[in-house]
């Protein structure tokens, strides 16, 4: 499907601005185009790539949404729903087998550090969730940055203690808040890349601050 190089490059700059700074536009551009020739070699259909990507850690749907509209030309509620799907899909095998298979594994030395940094990673970025329980779970994977979203809102979910069926629900509320913010940005363009970046950058610099301060 041909779609309007404008609407391509207006929905790829809200992509790279939610996984990128905006400061980083120039090689963010390149990598666009490099994606697009890669996803093109696939000779996938555009909903199952869609679905892919939003399965993908750190993508998610905050890299699907853009992705499926701006490069694959889909209708913006069909790659709203897609990515949302796609998004679900790995919470259920996390929080029902995330304990049972950790345990498993930690008998092995590498996966035993793997899970201790893992673990204790998301800890230390789940300070929502610790306090709120499911509605914190709710809004950590309703602001879709990198380091938030399904993936690390299922495991918080598993190392807090919540119960599958509520897990399961408030972080789809959680996905759900997400796509609107993801496709709010992407419709609003160059203004929403602009604003996503902006947000990002305020992040990393307190980010360091306080790392600086500490």
């Amino acid at each position: 499907m041909s779609v309007p190089r404008a609407r391509r490059g207006t929905a790829a700059a809200a992509l790279c601005a939610g996984l990128l700074l905006a400061a980083a536009a120039q090689p963010a551009w390149a990598m666009r185009e490099a994606l697009l020739r890669q996803v093109q070699s696939w000779n996938l259909p555009p909903g199952l790539v869609t679905l892919l990507i939003a399965m993908l850690p750190v993508f998610e749907l905050r890299g699907a949404i853009p992705v499926a509209y701006g490069l694959l030309g889909m209708p913006i509620a069909q790659a709203v729903a897609l990515s949302v799907a796609g998004n679900m899909v790995p919470v259920v095998p996390i929080l029902l087998f995330l304990g049972p298979v950790s345990d498993w594994l930690r008998r092995v030395p590498l996966f035993d550090r793997f899970f201790s940094w893992l673990f204790a990673r998301t800890r230390s970025r789940s300070d929502l969730v610790r306090k709120y329980e499911m509605v914190g779970l709710m809004l950590f994977v309703a602001v879709p940055l990198p380091v938030t979203g399904a993936w690390t809102g299922a495991v918080a979910a598993f190392l807090f203690g919540i119960r599958f069926w509520q897990a399961f629900l408030f972080i789809g509320l959680g996905v759900v808040i997400a796509a609107a913010i993801v496709t709010a940005l992407v419709l609003m363009g160059t203004w929403g890349a602009v604003i996503a970046g902006l947000v990002l950058s305020s992040l990393a610099v307190s980010a360091a601050w306080r790392g600086f301060r500490r």
